[in-house]
């Protein structure tokens, strides 16, 4: 008899057959009733044991967090809560659970709690929710770019150049770390080193992206990126994983268009695959958020939000045009924003993003058009001198969501920028190249998994969204 998971064995009508089954215990109730699941789906099944004809010595082990291999017949079920159940006719305890020390009992643990014990915390509702989810979006987002003609690529760990200009960044070296060769003014000698050069691991993979889609045109890296930032806040990561589409002869206006339908596809194929997972997250929110003020309650549940993002057209507004919106605005001229806005180049706070969303437009907003003092060196300059071709996605109850650019295909431009950056013209001869040898207009995006995963997900800790969270003063399992 095939083993069959906790998915099929829910969506079967037919009933009265013979159905193995293996999983893990999640309560075992009056000595006759089993919750079992086996990670396949958020729900567990019934299994209804008739004590007085098993070993007692063998039910003692049947207890939270064992696996189990169970047999017996597929029935309609009795109680509530249930379509079906199975009525055991075998049981076999694959693996005990000491019920002494088993972290993961039957009961409310706190994020925090779970964390420490991150290697078993998937046998909860919450984060095996989470988790399927999060390998449901990561399965979207191949499928998007392979349904539109883009090639995977995979781009370097370990780099030698800073694409962000950002400086925190990983060493990678395999000098002695007490002893490491010295030059004469007493700086270390990287040319000692294993790659000959000082390196690091790499912050983003776009530089590299935008070589490959000068020659084949469309495509993404979907790849860990790494920052040193020493920052503990529920938003970063030292270690997170990076989207990042780069298009040959395509201008800011189509990358605007790929990144919102790239968005609605993503999150439309979890609305429509993920619907029991969704739901539990989304009564998981709404039960948490009773116990908060009014005003500080979110204005629409989870599910809500994905729909907000998936059925409204994303609005497109300069920042010019939004600066004076935010300057203007209600919670600005009453100071009620922590950052209050007063002249145009301040750097737009999650604050004000959100406001932006939630209050004014009332849909997904499009900034473009950054100052470029706020900007990266790559972006393209625009008539004005003043702005680069930059746009933002911003997202309800989360602010920025992705970040993107038409990048600077000018030589003499691009050189002019990063020489005012301090950037070495030697670090990036490759990156220049590309300006020299048949240069044309192009653009790119990049999105933080981890934040599209936060988002649909609803859970507040970036922390909470990947398996193992690398953070400060933490690189536990």
């Amino acid at each position: 008899m095939n083993s069959k998971t906790v998915a099929q064995l829910l969506s079967q009508d037919v009933t009265l057959q013979d159905v193995s089954i293996k999983g893990w215990v999640r309560t075992f109730r009056a000595n006759r009733f089993i919750a079992l699941n086996d990670g396949s789906t958020i729900n567990n099944i019934q299994c209804v044991v008739d004590f007085e004809n098993f070993d007692e010595a063998l039910l003692k082990r049947v207890t939270t967090g064992a696996a189990l291999h169970v047999t017996g017949e597929l029935v309609e079920s009795q109680g509530k809560g249930q379509s079906v159940e199975i009525v055991v006719k075998t049981l076999e305890v694959l693996g005990d659970s000491d019920p002494e020390t088993y972290p993961i009992q039957p009961k409310k643990h706190s994020f925090e709690f779970l964390r420490e014990n991150a290697h078993l915390r998937t046998r909860t509702n919450t984060f095996s929710a989470v988790m399927r989810l999060r390998s449901s979006l990561s399965f979207a987002v191949h499928k998007y770019f392979n349904e539109n003609g883009f090639n995977y690529m995979h781009t370097p760990i370990i780099t030698g150049s800073d694409a962000e200009g950002a400086g925190e960044m990983f060493k990678v070296s395999n000098l002695d770390a007490k002893n490491p060769p010295l030059n004469e003014d007493g700086s270390v000698n990287y040319k000692e080193d294993f790659f000959g050069k000082e390196t690091n691991l790499t912050v983003s993979g776009q530089l590299e992206a935008e070589t490959y889609a000068m020659s084949l045109g469309k495509v993404y890296t979907f790849g860990p990126t790494f920052r040193a930032e020493n920052s503990n806040t529920t938003r970063h990561l030292a270690e997170f994983w990076m989207i990042e589409p780069e298009v040959a002869f395509m201008d800011l206006a189509g990358n605007m268009d790929l990144a919102e339908d790239f968005m609605k596809s993503v999150l439309g194929y979890v609305l429509e695959h993920n619907k029991e997972d969704l739901e539990f997250l989304d009564k998981r929110l709404q039960d948490a958020e009773k116990k908060l003020p009014q005003a500080e309650r979110s204005p629409m549940n989870l599910i809500e939000k994905i729909k907000f993002v998936v059925d409204n057209n994303f609005k497109r507004v300069s920042y010019t045009e939004a600066i004076d919106i935010l300057k203007n605005s209600k919670p600005n001229k009453k100071k009620k924003f922590n950052y209050i806005i007063t002249e145009w180049g301040a750097d737009l706070q999650s604050e004000h993003e959100r406001f932006l969303v939630e209050k004014h437009f009332k849909c997904p907003v499009i900034l473009f058009d950054y100052p470029a003092d706020i900007k990266a060196f790559y972006m393209r300059l625009n008539d004005d001198g003043k702005t680069v071709r930059a746009m933002d996605i911003l997202f309800p109850g989360i602010g920025e969501m992705v970040g993107g650019s038409q990048r600077e295909e000018r030589l003499e431009v691009l050189k002019e920028k990063m020489k005012a950056l301090d950037i070495p013209e030697e670090e990036l001869w490759w990156y220049l190249d590309l300006r020299k040898y048949g240069t044309a207009v192009h653009s790119g995006f990049g999105l933080g998994f981890e934040r599209l995963v936060m988002f649909a997900t609803g859970m507040g800790n970036i922390r909470d969204v990947i398996p193992y969270p690398r953070t400060p003063q933490n690189a536990e399992f």
